[in-house]
């Protein structure tokens, strides 16, 4: 028996049986079953209601203890525990990070500058099993809260800790790794408790370099790894994923995968609107890395299932950002970043619109689409607008964590009568129908329906690449796995209690699609018969 399984099973506690206790010579004074054990750990999370922050430190040190009865916990419990390990509470549990630091709570891999020249000789050391799974991040951006610097690492645990609940990944094969290249926020440089690097962040050459040489290492180390880049800047987000998307077993889940999950719960919304895809007009508040991702999964949705051209399906899109509508002739118009000119508008003959209720006036979405990080821009005169306009508004405020949300379920309730097809970035709770009282559910938005799925099937099909098919296909499975109730209910997404079993669907039609791909399908030996 290995060393590292010999100091996990010695953590489990009440959980040793009479035997394991005598071979491992280990002393408790009683046996809990685990379905006990998970009893006494939610009646510690009940007691620590009031501390968020200590509910997911409570949680973290039971990760890091008994894998099994952790997952046991989230996998029992998962609406509630989800919103402690993922959004919205480890948003604050990365602001914090290097206060609530724990050596031995966390498991994720460092690497910095300095570490360049022996990248290979650090992953040679690595003490683990051979990981399949690696969730990647430079804490740039993380959850609409800005530069984190390496307090970002706590994006890349709690979001693995999902690929294994939800999507049936082994713990011990996943491995979270934070590149630590400095910060540009002052008050993380000079907090004397700050764990990352106290510079500023590199120059794009240096920085492309570093993620370039990082990529090749880890996959001479593990060929089969893939690696999901997590809460990159908008442009190091395009960057890297147009730069190594191609030559690499990776995504973005931040572009793709909410792309792919926003794309899910908008199909089912169009179906309920009752408005025809082609006459559909949809307005994004935000136009950033998460923004434009979206917008370019829907369109190429509007193009595979509308017959569109991609002229006339990109027509129906406008992108708004903090000084107004994306527009060619707009002041600022050449200083945009790359990935913000994919949806700009040329067709506004030099008009321009800086509010977004002169926007929705205006352009009469049908859809509104928020992901800004500015919490309340979807007003309550924004929200009557959009149900003048529409007997079934469409209102998607994605942005993360709470406070960020572009309005409440419960104010687009109550400033649409009830008529609202709405999907969230977080957790809101049900509401009463303002006439029939009806209990009207939330829709939430949340990655973790594509991400799990997504990876677990991309790896059992030995796939080399994550095409835009796969990705796509992802999208189109989930929107499908609505069940009869969950129709009834007028729901966007499946119940969250069902991720496992939807996931495992997904699973099941990424590796079809992957198996269609021409480069996974050589990769893994077979002759190509589609």
């Amino acid at each position: 028996m290995s060393r590292l399984k010999l100091l996990t099973m010695q953590r489990r506690g009440t959980g040793f049986v009479a035997s394991t206790r005598g071979s491992l010579k280990v002393q408790a004074t009683a046996f809990e079953a685990l379905d006990h054990q998970v009893t006494r750990c939610m009646s510690r999370l009940e007691a620590l209601k009031s501390s968020p922050l200590e509910q997911f430190t409570y949680l973290d040190r039971i990760r890091s203890e008994d894998s099994n009865l952790f997952y046991r916990v989230t996998m029992a419990n998962l609406k509630k525990v989800v919103s402690i390990i993922y959004t919205p509470t480890v948003g604050l549990a990365c602001q914090k990070f290097s206060h609530i630091y724990t050596p031995a709570a966390t498991p994720g891999l460092f690497l910095s500058l300095s570490d360049a020249a022996h990248l290979d000789d650090i992953l040679a050391n690595y003490p683990g099993e051979t990981p399949d799974i690696s969730v990647l991040t430079d804490g740039s951006r993380i959850l609409g809260l800005g530069d984190l610097g390496a307090n970002g690492m706590g994006i890349a645990v709690g979001k693995l800790s999902l690929y294994v609940a939800a999507g049936g990944f082994n713990p011990a094969r996943t491995l979270p790794i934070a590149l630590d290249l400095g910060t540009n926020t002052p008050r993380h440089l000079t907090d004397p408790l700050y764990l990352g690097t106290r510079s500023r962040r590199p120059a794009d050459d240096v920085f492309y370099g570093f993620v370039e040489a990082v990529m090749a290492a880890l996959r001479r180390r593990w060929p089969g790894l893939l690696v999901q880049f997590e809460d990159f800047s908008s442009e190091h987000a395009f960057g890297t994923l147009e730069r190594l998307k191609d030559r690499y077993f990776m995504f973005n889940d931040d572009i793709q995968g909410t792309g792919a999950v926003i794309l899910s719960g908008f199909i089912n919304a169009m179906r309920l609107s009752g408005t025809p895809l082609r006459d559909h007009r949809i307005l994004f508040v935000g136009a950033g890395s998460a923004g434009v991702g979206v917008a370019s999964q829907l369109m190429d949705h509007f193009v595979r299932a509308g017959g569109l051209s991609e002229k006339e399906a990109k027509s129906l899109f406008y992108l708004m950002d903090s000084k107004g509508l994306v527009t060619a002739d707009r002041q600022d118009a050449k200083r945009y970043p790359q990935h913000k000119t994919l949806f700009m508008r040329d067709d506004m003959d030099n008009k321009q619109i800086s509010t977004l209720l002169d926007a929705v006036e205006t352009l009469r979405p049908t859809a509104l689409i928020g992901l800004s990080s500015v919490g309340g821009t979807f007003t309550p005169d924004i929200l009557k607008a959009m149900t003048k306009l529409n007997s079934r508004p469409i209102v998607f405020p994605l942005s993360n964590p709470l406070e960020n949300a572009e309005c409440t379920f419960e104010e687009a309730v109550a400033y649409s009568n009830g008529s609202v097809l709405f999907a969230s970035g977080t957790a809101f709770p049900p509401q009463p129908h303002p006439v029939t009282r009806n209990i009207l559910e939330p829709g939430q938005g949340n990655n973790m329906y594509i991400f799990p799925g997504l990876g677990f099937g991309a790896v059992l099909a030995k796939a080399t690449h994550i095409s835009d098919n796969m990705v796509y296909d992802s999208a189109v499975s989930l929107s499908k796995q609505l069940n009869q109730d969950e129709v009834s209910q007028g729901l966007l997404y499946p119940k969250i209690e069902r991720i496992r079993e939807t996931s495992a669907i997904v699973s099941r039609d990424v590796i079809l699609s992957a198996l269609k791909d021409v480069r996974n399908y050589f990769a893994v030996g077979l002759p190509y018969i589609f």
